[in-house]
């Protein structure tokens, strides 16, 4: 009991730690560009490295987020139900896994969303500086394992078809 007690802690604690790296993200604005300049991007990598975060939203529009991510090891194992993420490795290298079917499926943090402790019968590869990988909504996707890998992280909410 006490264990289980921990593991439910922890989890508490790593979810309102992700929240807070997505709450103070600005709004996209409706009536005009936003630029985001290497030096911004860079900046909020260091920032991630420097504090042991993984995640940094710069941007919030709802149906989209533009976020840096960096990850050292491995990441857990995700599957959306509508979102569509498109990655572009800035720096760094690892292994990623896509496709097949979730180990240990569990729901997410909402509707269509799940975790896995890794992924079954899918693809792996290295992924490195320049590369981009685009994920569509349903395909088990995660960094399997890296050193360091830092990647722009852009997300779309699937539209429903008109």
């Amino acid at each position: 009991m006490k264990l289980f007690r921990c593991i439910l802690m922890a989890a508490a604690l790593l979810s309102t730690q992700a929240i807070a790296q997505t709450v103070d993200a600005p709004l996209a604005p409706k009536d005009s560009a936003v630029d985001m300049s290497l030096a911004e991007l860079t900046a909020a990598a260091q920032h991630l490295k420097d504090a042991g975060i993984s995640t940094k939203r710069m941007l919030e529009g709802g149906i989209f987020s533009i976020n840096v991510r960096h990850i050292q090891g491995a990441e857990t194992a995700l599957q959306h139900g509508r979102i569509s993420e498109v990655w572009v490795i800035q720096e760094g290298s690892g292994i990623v896994a896509t496709g097949g079917e979730l180990v240990d499926k569990e729901a997410g943090s909402s509707a269509g969303e799940f975790r896995g402790s890794a992924i079954r019968g899918g693809n792996e590869r290295l992924i490195q500086a320049g590369d981009v990988v685009f994920v569509p909504p349903g395909v088990p996707h995660g960094i399997k394992q890296t050193d360091s890998i830092v990647y722009l992280n852009i997300r779309f909410e699937l539209r429903d078809e008109d």
